[in-house]
């Protein structure tokens, strides 16, 4: 039994709805994580009835991105307030599309450049910077009601002190929840793992992508991530899997490398059955996914 959905991402070389879903479709993949950051996907330019029947049509689902210049504790009011609306009214549009998940990024803010280090203006107002968090998270759950969405936020670099702090208010409320792009957390030297896993149980979404320490957003297989590792670590927090890579080839070389894996561990399997018999459950819980996906 599949536990693992994979879907793609928005692409730039051709972010059209309909060629999205084609290219979801031939790909076998579940899902299209819509990019808010494109002018397709805004609030006011997308027809929600005519995209419901698309995904209807090509018998798939949207994730939703949301844009990440996203600032819900701007000290602006009026800045911070249009974002929070920004969200609340994409939370709207996500119970209207039937889209489970809206993934989002946590802005670092300002900072200010000493002679000898940079100081985050959120840290040095923490204070505040948690007083507007704890609102936007209260209007984000008067939004959410019982629809099931979740808000879940992505690591993207470095998390500083206030980021965690904050995380940790917003993971207080049952909609809110993590995303884990393995990418850039590897990309970055890892500083975000430990974090991360030791909140598992609000793991529910993931970016996956190959990197090196120089490069992310690769092709699965083309880097230096243990694939099936961070595939496991899906399975096992029953999240959803965004291929996120930003090219049609890419995703269609990413998909070739993970039936690869398929295959591979298929005939792994055989092989320790009939030398480990003992181990034949183990191998099973362990590639069904894959087994699922491609089979």
């Amino acid at each position: 039994m599949l536990n693992v959905h994979l879907g793609m991402p928005t692409l730039i070389e051709s972010p059209s709805l309909e060629r999205s879903l084609a290219l979801c479709a031939e790909l076998g993949l579940d899902f299209v994580e819509l990019n808010m950051n494109l002018p397709e996907y805004q609030l006011d330019q997308l027809d929600t009835i005519a995209a419901k029947q698309l995904f209807d049509q090509y018998g798939k689902y949207p994730t939703i991105h949301l844009e990440e210049n996203l600032n819900v504790c701007d000290f602006n009011t009026s800045v911070a307030n249009a974002y929070a609306e920004t969200v609340t009214q994409t939370i709207s549009l996500a119970i209207e599309l039937n889209a489970p998940i809206i993934n989002m990024h946590m802005s670092e803010g300002v900072y200010f450049t000493l002679t000898d280090k940079r100081v985050y203006l959120f840290e040095q107002y923490k204070e505040q910077y948690l007083e507007k968090l704890e609102m936007f998270r209260d209007a984000c759950v008067e939004a959410i009601r019982d629809s099931g969405v979740l808000l879940c936020i992505e690591n993207e670099g470095v998390y500083h002190g206030f980021h965690r702090d904050g995380i940790d208010l917003l993971l207080e409320k049952p909609c809110f929840a993590m995303t884990y792009d393995i990418g850039h957390d590897f990309h970055a030297g890892k500083p975000s793992e430990a974090f991360i896993l030791e909140r598992a149980e609000k793991l529910k979404h993931m970016h996956l992508h190959d990197a090196t320490g120089e490069n992310d957003h690769l092709i699965l297989g083309a880097g230096e991530i243990d694939t099936a590792a961070a595939l496991l670590i899906a399975q096992k927090h029953n999240c959803r899997c965004v291929i996120e890579v930003k090219t049609a080839d890419g995703l269609r070389q990413s998909v070739k490398h993970l039936k690869g894996l398929n295959n591979a561990t298929e005939e792994s399997h055989v092989a320790r059955s009939l030398g480990q018999k003992s181990r034949h459950h183990l191998c099973t819980v362990f590639f069904r996914p894959f087994h699922a996906f491609f089979g």
